[in-house]
C-alpha cells in the first residue's frame, strides 16, 4: 500500500491549538493504532507545522481522514500538502 507524506501548516493561534491538541493527538493515535498513520510529529524551530506519514489506498483516502482531524474541524490547519512517498531505505522501505 502506498505511503503519503503530509505537511501540515497550522494557524498561529497558539491558544486554540493548545485547546484542540488533546483531541488532535487522540485522533492521530487512533489512526496509528489502526496502522494508517506510521509517524507524526511537529517540526522543531519553525512556524507551527508538522509531518505525518500515512499508509493508504490513495490521496483521496488520506484527504478524507484529514478532514476528520479535530485541528481541521476547528479551522486550525492553514494548509495540508499531501505527497505520495516511496521509502527506499530505512524502516518503512520493506513495506512498499
Amino acid at each position: 500500500m502506498p505511503f503519503y507524506a503530509v505537511h501540515y501548516s497550522y494557524s498561529s493561534d497558539s491558544a486554540a491549538l493548545d485547546e484542540a491538541r488533546p483531541q488532535h493527538r487522540r485522533f492521530l493515535s487512533g489512526l496509528a493504532d489502526a496502522g494508517t498513520v506510521r509517524a507524526s510529529g511537529p517540526y522543531v524551530g519553525t512556524e507551527p507545522s508538522a509531518l505525518l506519514i500515512f499508509v493508504a489506498e490513495g490521496e483521496q483516502e488520506v484527504r478524507a481522514l484529514l478532514d476528520q482531524d479535530p485541528f481541521h474541524e476547528a479551522g486550525l490547519i492553514e494548509k495540508a500538502t499531501i505527497t505520495e512517498w516511496n521509502p527506499i531505505i530505512g524502516v518503512f522501505a520493506g513495506e512498499v
